[in-house]
């Protein structure tokens, strides 16, 4: 089906990222056509009015348990019907042949996406806003909100996670801290409330993070404030969650090396049944590795999540800067990009003649402050045998350790090799005391290269490095202790590594959705994952790292906020919120930039970056229900008996519109618009507000940012939003005057006497 073969990016994507396709339980003693792997059997949304459902769905495992009573992985009955279970793939290909059965694919493995943040942020806000919760509406609590997080566990006893000052657990919440050799119910308290954990069957297992990644998104999203922290002296300051308040859920699915997708499905089973306001999830597939919408577990658990009222948050990926990158691209996902923030981590490089060359690290240097170390070019301590180009970039075996011994050495080029094998160990090995990477391919994120002094400088540097070695008789220099610098400037910018659009799912959607901070995050870590401890340190209970996996929490905690101060918000209502509230601009008053300077578009941070104010009264909201995403199911071309098995709340009088075509996609009620502009054509698209102000009777008017070449008319020109008319439609023509050589961008942004509420546009040619 052409609709499905389009939609084979749509759900393997996910700041963990899907590998190669492989079994997380293993395979069984069997050869070839016989042999048997996990596969996840798909049957569609669950119902528990549905006794013959559940009764089909029993019928169909029995028949496999009947052949081998351990061949269940796992079982799904809570928000959506299936099962994963080690079947042959004559087995599988049996069972997908059933009536009822909507997929059955083998179990995939996903991989994640590897806090002063919060401060620049609320800088970066345009307008203060009353965030004392609405009383009026009888909201409750901040403590109320619930944010599940799916990554590698919990380290229960960082301080992020406290329980102190948290009201009773709310009455509705059904899940569970499960127990294990090193993890049980008294770990969980008013704040951290829940934690399951969904290693192999019949291996012990536990909710306790051995990597470090889930703790550290899980205290970005919703950490308690904790004073006068930093990591070995630099970052100081207080650590917080963007929703300190809100209660915690930890679903830990990562395990090592991945995340398998049977894991990540019975997760999101059992955080629908327990109860969870928002899902927080920073891993996915990786780019090129594409799977049907109907075989990715991220998609799938996400639309019944979203079906259920629970907005799904992903990372887009770390893949950029390359277009087409971007993944967990589905429209009821909210896609995250990312950002850098105001914070810079320095090492400098200083010469012998004072000259100070600015870098970017973060190291614990025992060195002096003053020059007096000999520094060597990696071409001057070239070994006898090596060519001068590899000697440049200090490859293995190229450098004379008796050259290098005692110095600082100069290297072109990023790391070459994962630990122990990098150029930082290369060197130390080799007896150096000290490396200068001369590179422009790390931008603005700093690695942690512990009491190794280690710098990073611009490759604009790299020649006047060379010059002073290379006409001083004794060149010395020395790379002291990194240094915090704040109100560093332009930021926000995007980050090379931050996956970018457009999405290769549909053209019709804008991808990523938002941009957060995802570059050099402070935050809680797991005992169990700690490195590079400096001598004489006591190991820090937090670190510094970066990836879209960073700034996926940023947003979940802002839509935890935000749900506490509007609890009766949908998920899209709440991501319309924090889309149309976003800024385009820097701390320079100019437009945002991509780390290596060039302007950014919304393919690189969609709407633009959050802020913490604006999205708790946008004024105006777009929301995507569920008939929207069941008629971006027709346009991508699924059929209707498909489509009815999937979704539980489909209207029973819901059929695909006639002429179903991809560029119809245009017109679901998103909070972006992109449409396919083809000559000197026009385009129309219709959008509805939901008036969510303070005043009930309001007019919006609106104003247009668009690229040369083409008109665009908005009609009416004035929303006039009244008690009984608190939704209102607007059309919106694009009109090409020639045709279209690249891919352009606008805006349309409403606005009355309080309220901005702006929506990008990017018109494809």
């Amino acid at each position: 089906m052409k609709g499905k073969a389009f939609l084979l990016h749509l759900f393997c994507i996910l700041l963990l990222f899907i590998g190669e396709s492989r079994s997380s339980a293993g395979n069984g003693n069997n050869d070839g056509a016989n042999a048997k792997q996990v596969y996840i059997v798909y049957m569609g949304a669950a119902d528990s009015t549905n006794a013959s459902l559940r009764n089909y769905h029993a019928q169909i495992l029995n028949s496999v348990l009947m052949r081998d009573e351990n061949a269940l992985v796992r079982n799904y009955k809570h928000g959506f019907s299936g099962f994963a279970a080690r079947l042959s793939k004559e087995e599988a290909d049996s069972i997908a042949k059933k009536p009822g059965v909507v997929s059955v694919f083998p179990d995939p493995i996903l991989k994640l996406h590897t806090t002063h943040s919060w401060d620049f942020l609320a800088h970066q806000t345009r307008v203060k806003v009353d965030t004392k919760p609405n009383t009026l509406s009888g909201v409750s609590s901040s403590s109320d909100v619930i944010v599940g997080i799916l990554d590698s566990g919990i380290w229960p006893e960082a301080a992020s996670f406290s329980g102190e000052g948290m009201g009773p657990i709310p009455s509705r919440w059904k899940g569970k801290c499960v127990t294990s050799h090193d993890f049980n119910s008294s770990h969980c308290n008013g704040k951290l409330i829940g934690a399951r954990s969904y290693g192999n069957p019949g291996v012990e297992d536990s909710p306790r993070d051995d990597e470090g990644h889930g703790t550290h998104v899980a205290s970005t999203a919703v950490g308690s404030v904790v004073k006068n922290v930093s990591f070995y002296g630099v970052a100081a300051g207080n650590a917080k969650g963007g929703s300190p308040e809100s209660r915690l859920a930890i679903y830990k699915v990562c395990f090592g090396p991945g995340c398998s997708g049977s894991a990540i499905m019975a997760a999101f089973d059992d955080a629908i049944a327990d109860g969870v306001d928002v899902l927080s999830l920073s891993l996915g597939a990786e780019p090129g590795e594409q799977k049907d919408l109907l075989d990715d577990p991220i998609a799938i658990g996400a639309f019944h999540a979203v079906e259920r009222g629970i907005l799904v948050v992903c990372s887009a990926g770390n893949a950029g800067p390359d277009p087409y990158t971007v993944v967990n691209d589905a429209p009821w996902i909210f896609t995250v990009a990312a950002s850098t923030i105001d914070r810079d981590f320095q090492s400098d490089l200083v010469l012998g003649d004072n000259k100070t060359i600015k870098g970017r690290a973060i190291n614990f240097s025992p060195l002096s402050s003053s020059p007096k170390y000999p520094i060597i070019s990696g071409e001057l301590a070239k070994s006898k045998k090596s060519t001068l180009a590899d000697a440049r970039v200090c490859k293995s075996g190229s450098l004379d350790g008796k050259k290098v011994k005692g110095k600082i050495v100069v290297c072109d080029g990023p790391e070459d090799e994962n630990p122990p094998n990098d150029k930082n160990s290369r060197i130390k090995k080799l007896g150096g005391i000290g490396l200068v990477m001369v590179t422009d391919e790390y931008g603005s994120f700093a690695y942690n290269y512990g009491d190794f002094p280690v710098t990073v400088i611009d490759a604009r540097y790299g020649k006047s490095v060379r010059n002073y070695i290379t006409s001083t008789s004794k060149p010395v220099a020395t790379i002291p202790s990194t240094s915090t610098v704040h109100g560093y400037k332009p930021s926000p910018t995007v980050p090379g590594f931050s996956s970018r659009g457009p999405s290769i799912l549909s053209s019709n959607i804008l991808k990523p959705d938002i941009a957060a901070p995802g570059v050099n995050i402070f935050a809680a870590w797991s005992r169990r994952a700690i490195e590079n401890v400096p001598k004489g340190r006591q190991p820090s209970p937090y670190n510094i790292i970066s990836g879209t996996s960073m700034a996926c929490p940023h947003v979940s905690g802002l839509a935890g906020s935000v749900k506490t101060h509007n609890p009766t918000w949908s998920p899209s209502a709440i991501k319309s919120a924090i889309m149309t509230s976003a800024i385009q601009n820097d701390n320079l008053k100019r437009p945002i930039r991509n780390d290596p300077g060039v302007s950014a578009t919304p393919y690189d941070y969609g709407a633009g970056e959050i802020t913490t104010s604006e999205p708790l009264k946008p004024g105006l909201v777009y929301e995507t229900n569920t008939v929207d995403y069941l008629n971006f199911l027709c346009y991508a071309g699924f059929d209707m008996s498909t489509i009815k098995i999937i979704s539980r709340s489909a209207p029973h009088n819901f059929s695909c519109p006639k002429d179903s075509s991809f560029d119809l996609i245009s017109n679901i009620n998103y909070p972006s618009i992109a449409v396919h502009l083809t000559g000197k054509g026009n385009v129309s698209v219709i959008r509805t507000a939901t008036n969510v102000g303070e005043q009930a009777e309001t007019v919006y008017s609106p104003t247009v940012h668009a690229p040369s070449n083409v008109i665009v008319t908005v009609t009416p020109d004035k929303l006039h939003f009244t008690k009984s008319s608190k939704k209102l439609s607007y059309k919106v023509i694009f009109s090409a005057l020639k045709s279209l050589e690249n891919d352009l961008f606008g805006s349309i942004t409403w606005t009355n006497d309080k309220h901005t509420v702006r929506i990008p546009f990017v018109l494809t040619k």
